[in-house]
């Protein structure tokens, strides 16, 4: 099965009612048809600090909704570890002409050792990493 990779702004935009682009996430998320989500600890992070400055209701239902993401079993939630955090720092050490968060930088090395090309997102820095090393493919946003 095809494998899109999810990233931070995907999740917030497709659980939130209210996100200028809910309706755009869900419409990539149906044209993205029968696929394996993937996702990393580190954009879960990204996720809960997003709503950190919520209601008590809505951290719990990012809480709940964290939840639902990690025992759904179509969704893949890469673990954080000490050597993707170093995957990630390389990166990160070697885009210096680059804005990319760390947290980027782990999904894009996450997407490479998958071969993943499509990414659900509205992030441009993924459009900017145009070959990937493991599939020679081109990054393609979906949004």
């Amino acid at each position: 099965m095809k494998k899109v990779f999810a990233d931070t702004n995907y999740w917030v935009a497709i659980t939130n009612p209210r996100d200028n682009l809910h309706a755009l996430a869900l419409e990539a998320r149906k044209k993205a048809g029968s696929v394996v989500i993937v996702t990393t600890d580190e954009v879960m992070v990204e996720y809960l600090n997003f709503f950190s400055k919520q209601s008590e209701q809505i951290r719990a239902a990012t809480l709940k909704s964290i939840k639902t993401i990690r025992s759904n079993p179509n969704i893949v939630v890469a673990p954080q570890t000490r050597d993707s955090f170093d995957m990630g720092m390389k990166l990160f050490e070697e885009r210096k002409d680059k804005q990319y968060s760390l947290t980027d930088c782990i999904s894009m090395k996450v997407m490479w050792r998958e071969g993943i090309t499509d990414v659900l997102t509205n992030d441009h820095h993924f459009a900017q990493e145009v070959t990937f090393p493991t599939s020679g493919g081109r990054g393609e946003r979906v949004d």
